[in-house]
């Protein structure tokens, strides 16, 4: 079952049912019978008003729809507004650059022989998305596949199925057809079923390792393309040469973005021991100007998380971690009472036998290295299973694109934060998934590439 549970007090809001058997099989067939009689002949015209349409609406329902994300996952006021507000930017963007990303190119003209290679829609495409980011994970990867033809399913995480149902409102007012867009309330179970379907031709899942090794391995049976954004462990590595004051308040607002519920927020503080007790203060009075609220609050910058769970499981880590002899320099933990508040804490002596270092932390909990130079700092930060990102503070800007080339991740900030933009490709790679979203790279994922050759 689907359910709105505020995670402020965990008291059941509302709740939705599964769908039937019998009900899921009626939308794949509108799925099937929107792409193949309507969506995938529309003019590029259709679909750039369909996205301009789009971002008016998320504009004009900013605040409505940034309430909708505070009161099902927690997420502050202020960022679930700046996220409705990313969603329209993405809409934007693609509606003025999809149409060029996705024209025929003219190959191997002259000498007798001609080729055009064209990038034409699929079908339907899956997403199985999260909860962290219910507007945006979703829209960042349906805006472009209906973009390029392909009709879309959204398998949205349970807890935010009012964020779903919005979602699927907001496309169908645009589109003015049912089919295009289409929310799937299912199991895991149900999943399997869906991928097996021939109107499938793709399943994309922003998620844990766990389920990106389901869904991948559910695609590789049914032998349709997957795109997979997995978890994080991304690396902060402070040079001796950076800007520690700047270095140090991006650190903690990355780490604390979401309450710390986000794949790509620096995770791990990695600094040189010329700088590093500089950086450690410096981190700590950071800390110290976090303040802990309840999400509808605008100055609030770090609330409860999305689910009870989260807070075990990250209680958990840390608990590994300090019986095996790490430190707290801030201490933080669940907080008594009403919901899933947890405080944020800064731990350090983190060993390779701890969770903590092996797992992704989802939560406000940053931990902090000091390693002998920059050698070894590159070195730890790729001691992962995990790359999906990381940043490098330096002022010598050659070093840091040479030390960049180092880091096995997908993306790099040098002097900056992380973070996903329409304009960039994004994704992982090792265990933080595979594919890319966003960009010329995220609209060209689930479409067919054709070579045609004359001559």
């Amino acid at each position: 079952m689907f359910k709105t549970i505020n995670p402020i007090d965990n008291k059941l809001i509302k709740s939705f049912d599964v769908l039937s058997t019998e009900s899921l099989q009626d939308k794949l067939k509108l799925a099937e019978d929107s792409y193949q009689k309507f969506w995938r002949y529309t003019r590029f015209s259709t679909r750039i008003a369909m996205l301009r349409s789009i971002a008016k609406r998320l504009k004009d329902e900013e605040e409505r729809l940034g309430a909708l994300i505070t009161l099902e996952m927690g997420k502050p006021i202020q960022q679930a507004i700046a996220e409705v507000q990313k969603c329209a930017l993405l809409c934007t963007y693609y509606a003025a650059h999809g149409e060029r990303y996705l024209q025929p190119k003219q190959m191997l003209s002259g000498a007798g022989t001609a080729a055009v290679v064209s990038y034409e829609p699929m079908g339907a495409i899956l997403g199985i998305m999260p909860w962290n980011f219910p507007l945006w994970q979703a829209m960042r990867f349906a805006v472009p596949a209906i973009m390029s033809g392909n009709v879309v399913l959204l398998k949205h995480a349970p807890n935010v199925p009012q964020c779903a149902l919005a979602l699927e409102d907001i496309f169908k007012n645009a589109i003015r057809h049912d089919g295009v867009f289409q929310n799937l309330f299912i199991t895991v179970e149900q999943v399997g079923k869906v991928l097996g379907t021939p109107i499938v031709q793709g399943v994309a899942l922003t998620g844990s390792e766990r389920a990106g090794s389901a869904v991948g391995g559910l695609a590789g049976k049914n032998i349709k393309k997957a795109v997979l954004e997995l978890g994080g462990a991304d690396a902060f590595v402070v040079l001796e040469d950076a800007d520690l004051g700047k270095a140090a308040e991006i650190a903690v607002r990355s780490r604390m973005h979401n309450s710390g519920q986000t794949c790509i927020s620096a995770k791990r503080f990695i600094v040189t021991e010329p700088v590093a007790q500089k950086f450690t203060n410096l981190l700590l009075e950071a800390y110290q100007h976090l303040k802990v609220g309840l999400p509808d609050d605008p100055d609030t910058h770090i609330s409860c998380l999305a689910r009870p769970d989260l807070v075990d499981n990250l209680e958990a880590q840390v608990a590994d971690a300090i019986a095996k002899g790490a430190k707290s320099l801030v201490k933080g933990g669940r907080k008594k009472g009403a919901g899933n508040f947890y405080l944020p804490e800064l731990l350090t002596d983190i060993e390779p036998s701890m969770r903590a270092y092996k797992e992704e932390l989802f939560g406000p909990t940053g931990l902090l290295f000091v390693v002998k130079d920059e050698a070894a700092a590159i070195e730890l930060a790729n001691d992962t299973s995990y790359g999906l990102g990381g940043a490098i503070w330096t002022q010598n800007l050659e070093k840091g694109m040479a030390l960049a080339k180092e880091l096995e991740v997908g993306a790099v900030a040098i002097n900056n934060l992380v973070r996903s933009d329409p304009r960039l490709p994004f994704g992982g790679v090792k265990r933080s998934g595979f594919g890319r979203e966003l960009a010329l790279e995220g609209i060209r994922e689930f479409v067919n590439v054709k070579t045609v050759v004359v001559g």
